[in-house]
């Protein structure tokens, strides 16, 4: 059994990509820019709000005072709508009781912006069962480097050789690969079952339940 189970949150906790997505077209309405799918939005995602402000942004408006500016408008928006869509995948909020009674522990790691990260799992999960919750810090490189996970490991005394790191892209496979660890891809993220696979993800999910016998019978 993995001791400690650290999970990606966008994509494998919490489905927010319609809350980013309508976001991300309001600003783009305002600037008399295109609008984008939620398909391409899911590939937008997973490298941090700045790199997905400028994937949505067209390629004229990426000077860095525009992209600035964009980055601004768009957390401001984000800021007032993340709960208008965004809820828990289906049986998370359980397996993630069910993990904590078994004595796993479990912990957060995200490229969102740490208060935001912080806020939006204290909105929708028990915040008492995660010993860590980070998001993207000032000065440290985001996923898939390899420095926050490993830091938030440390703080938390988490055992390399028993511990898990779970998400839905290949951003988290690296991620997990980059700090030592196997990988565990959620098949109901934003991703395919192939980019998990091509990127190397030691296990596969289809569900909550799939999710916990990769994590207990390890």
């Amino acid at each position: 059994m993995y001791k400690t189970v650290v999970f990606d949150l966008d994509g494998t906790l919490l489905n927010t990509i319609d809350d980013l997505a309508d976001a991300g077209n309001r600003v783009c309405a305002a600037r008399g820019w295109p609008q984008h799918t939620v398909e391409e939005y899911k590939y937008f995602v997973g490298n941090g709000i700045p790199k997905l402000v400028e994937r949505f942004s067209p390629p004229e408006a990426r000077t860095p005072a525009v992209l600035a500016d964009t980055l601004a408008a768009f957390q401001a928006d984000y800021g007032a709508h993340l709960r208008d869509k965004t809820a828990p995948y289906p049986g998370m909020p359980a397996l993630l009781a069910r993990l904590k009674a078994a004595g796993v522990q479990l912990a957060v790691f995200s490229n969102k912006a740490d208060p935001l990260a912080r806020q939006v799992v204290a909105d929708y999960f028990d915040a008492a069962l995660f010993d860590a919750v980070r998001g993207a810090l000032p000065g440290v490189p985001t996923k898939p480097a390899p420095q926050g996970t490993l830091a938030l490991m440390q703080a938390i005394g988490a055992d390399p050789a028993a511990t898990l790191y779970v998400g839905d892209s290949n951003v988290d496979v690296d991620t997990a690969h980059n700090a030592g660890l196997p990988c565990c891809g959620v098949l109901w993220g934003f991703r395919t079952r192939q980019e998990l696979t091509d990127a190397g993800a030691e296990h596969l999910a289809a569900d909550a339940e799939e999710l916990w016998n990769v994590i207990v019978k390890a």
